[in-house]
């Protein structure tokens, strides 16, 4: 997911264009024509007619797409940080005392056009990508970047809040406006505020630079991802995929110039998912190179001397700002709190899941051996043995299970009839809404009386210039202080049928559409008053949370038994096979939480450095064995080069924050089954509880009021499958 947070009306993260990847990690992106304007002449669309300088008149603020052309952004960009500079040094220079109405709440309502434009561009730099945005993308960062410190580093603004902040106790403010302020005071002193004069000036050198290494390694991830898809000269090579997924395949051949042959792209991650289904050992042995090959093939896309200057900057600015490493000052401010709280959760889990891997890894070569292969297994081998061991188990094929997962049918029936259930919306889809591709479809959100809620906007097709991934954005965030209702954004890529044949999902694909939903709805929720706290800007050790709890209700008995029905003959799934598939839910939990938490710990390992090594490749396997996780068959689900979540996007030090959060949802679902399962009294009260709040509260606080008691690690293991239920 990407979540973009508020500061200053516009965040760092949301003019980085960095994402909370969250939501879930990467599926295949697959390869097709952008929709996005080729850039056109500044003659053409004169500066004066730029979309962006007037809030659009749209329905709830929505973009509008039939109008922007690419042409605008920079224009855009730069007008909207000299205003929003402009309103920002008023406001430092206000010559009345500060109060809360004319510095917090005014630097809350700055910044208009600057969040207008940067909310759209930096979704379309993920979502629609091409060689002028990220053109754009490369000369705006550090301006950005600058912009960011140019209002976080100004001391006269800051010696308004501080001074407010030290008045707190007596300005008698209510607890939303009290939490508003002391998040203010926090950010500015975590980016700097209390620094000397040469401090800040090495600090912006190093947060500028940052900015630049960022956007160079998202340009290079995605070229180098587009490079290495996967050519076949034959058919028979792809043995073991679907005549649609072959159909597939070709066509995105000859789009991208090889007539009569097949391509097959590449996930985000190290495993791929289509990995599972190839049956030649040796498709499935290009696959998983071409995947771990990326960022570090000595070519003009190799990430891995940015990797070791990213490094090496974020513990410079973590000194500067007195913290011990870049992982210390990041969790500081999440629910965590320090790398020993993440290392002890982690830490704990990792004896039980290395063994559960090894376990699974004796049944594949089990098979191996029993089929005569007389081979050893490799990293390669495990998703299409393990699909066998699943048949053996549990007696169930996954490509069974695709007829009963109807894109249009999982998206109607249930994604949609489970938000019905639970919060009584409904989502009614409108055509005259401009969209930035074909693909993408535009929904209404309505209150069980009619009361419009907000609007989403669905993006589930992969395509060119898409990033590999799904996550959830906004173009407009809810405002309490303008009355602004949200408009959301839920993205995948899912490999569309060809032929306009019925695109059939894995459920792993929809597990993912619920769990996008999940962090929709935390947006879509938001109940706040200020920007700054409104939906899913909380931390991101909790914002998981959400989305992670809502990934349950896919395998619901009442919900499955309304979605899962066969596309030709609308048969519901049979029971058999949906015992199998809820059994079989914690299959290959070995492989999926080492894979995971190898990640994790590499993650934070880069970030406790006080200096950078001088050899990617060579930390990477010491921190992994340090760890206890270095398992060759099950390498981390990112690898340094094209670890996309932390080293450009928002999760530096934070990819443990899937883990933290799903203990909490795992707890979370398991008190909503106990409380009555799919009804609206149990949704409205998680609601009103949790989703609507933002970040009014602190998080645990917001949890025990609705929960009654703090999460306890039980659920998650019963979730992973490590421990019986």
């Amino acid at each position: 997911m990407s979540l973009r947070r508020t500061l200053l009306a516009v965040s760092l993260s949301a003019l980085l264009g960095t994402s909370l990847s969250g939501c879930t990690d990467p599926k295949t992106p697959a390869m097709a024509d952008s929709a996005t304007p080729a850039p056109a002449t500044p003659a053409a669309t004169p500066v004066v007619q730029n979309p962006f300088f007037a809030p659009s008149t749209l329905a709830f603020q929505a973009p509008a797409f039939d109008r922007i052309q690419t042409e605008h952004y920079g224009p855009a960009l730069a007008e909207g940080m000299k205003q929003h500079l402009a309103e920002v040094e008023a406001i430092a220079a206000n010559p009345e005392p500060p109060t809360v109405e004319n510095t917090i709440v005014a630097l809350e309502n700055a910044g208009a056009l600057l969040t207008r434009v940067a909310k759209v561009f930096f979704n379309l730099t993920e979502s629609t990508s091409n060689e002028a945005i990220q053109a754009i993308q490369k000369e705006y960062a550090p301006k950005l970047a600058e912009h960011q410190d140019n209002i976080l580093l100004n001391a006269a603004l800051f010696a308004r809040i501080d001074a407010l902040q030290s008045q707190a106790a007596t300005l008698n403010l209510d607890a939303e406006t009290a939490r508003l302020l002391d998040r203010y005071h926090a950010q500015f002193v975590r980016a700097g505020a209390k620094l000397s004069a040469e401090q800040q000036a090495e600090l912006r050198q190093l947060n500028s630079r940052q900015s630049t290494l960022m956007t160079q390694f998202s340009e290079n991830l995605l070229k180098d991802t587009e490079d290495l898809a996967v050519v076949f000269d034959s058919a028979d090579a792809l043995k073991g995929l679907s005549e649609g997924e072959i159909a597939a395949a070709a066509e995105d051949a000859k789009a991208r110039g090889h007539d009569g042959k097949w391509v097959l792209t590449l996930q985000l991650p190290t495993s791929q998912g289509i990995l599972g289904q190839l049956e030649n050992r040796d498709s499935r042995r290009r696959v998983h190179e071409a995947s771990i090959s990326r960022g570090a093939r000595g070519n003009a896309y190799d990430n891995r001397a940015l990797v070791l200057e990213l490094a090496e900057l974020r513990a410079r600015r973590a000194a500067l700002l007195g913290y011990p490493n870049h992982a210390a000052w990041v969790l500081a401010d999440q629910m965590a709190g320090t790398p020993e709280a993440v290392h002890q959760l982690m830490g704990g889990m990792v004896p039980a899941i290395v063994a559960r891997a090894q376990r699974e890894a004796a049944d594949i070569q089990a098979v191996i051996d029993a089929e005569g292969s007389g081979f050893k297994a490799e990293a390669w081998d495990w998703a299409w043995y393990s699909e066998k061991v699943r048949q053996q188990k549990y007696d169930l094929d996954s490509n069974a299970i695709k007829p009963y997962f109807e894109f249009e049918r999982v998206l109607k029936d249930g994604l949609f009839f489970t938000m019905e259930k639970l919060y009584g919306i409904r989502f009614v889809e409108r055509k005259d809404l401009p969209v930035y591709h074909p693909d993408v479809r535009v929904f209404d959100v309505l209150e069980a009386d009619g009361t419009p809620l907000g609007l989403f906007y669905a993006d589930y097709f992969a395509r060119q210039g898409k990033r590999g991934g799904a996550w959830m954005d906004s173009f407009v965030d809810q405002n309490g202080l303008t009355g602004t209702k949200p408009v959301v954004v839920n993205v995948m890529g899912i490999v569309k049928a060809a032929n306009g044949e019925p695109t059939l999902l894995s459920y792993d694909d929809v597990q993912t559409m619920f769990h996008e939903m999940g962090h929709a709805i935390h947006g879509l929720f938001s109940a706040t008053k200020y920007p700054l706290l409104s939906g899913t800007n909380v931390p991101r050790d909790y914002v998981e949370f959400p989305s992670q709890a809502n990934e349950d209700w896919a395998l619901d008995t009442a919900v499955l038994q309304n979605y899962a029905r066969h596309y030709q003959t609308g048969e519901v799934l049979p029971e058999d096979l949906l015992k199998k598939l809820q059994a079989a839910r914690s299959f290959n939990q070995g492989f999926a939480s080492l894979e995971y938490i190898a990640a994790a710990e590499l993650d934070m390992a880069w970030h406790e450095l006080s200096t950078a090594p001088k050899d990617v490749l060579a930390f990477e396997q010491e921190a992994l064995k340090k760890a206890g996780v270095d398992v060759a068959l099950v390498p981390p689900r990112y690898r340094s080069s094209y670890f996309m979540h932390v080293f450009p996007g928002g999760y530096s030090a934070g990819y443990y924050a899937y883990l933290w959060a799903e203990a909490i949802a795992a707890d979370a679902f398991r008190q909503q089954m106990q409380l009555g399962g799919l009804k609206r009294e149990v949704g409205d009260a998680y609601r009103a509880a949790i989703l609507s709040r933002g970040y009014t509260l602190p998080p645990m606080d917001a949890y025990r009021g609705w929960r009654g008691a703090d999460p306890t690690p039980e659920a998650l293991l019963i979730r992973r499958g490590l421990k019986e239920g």
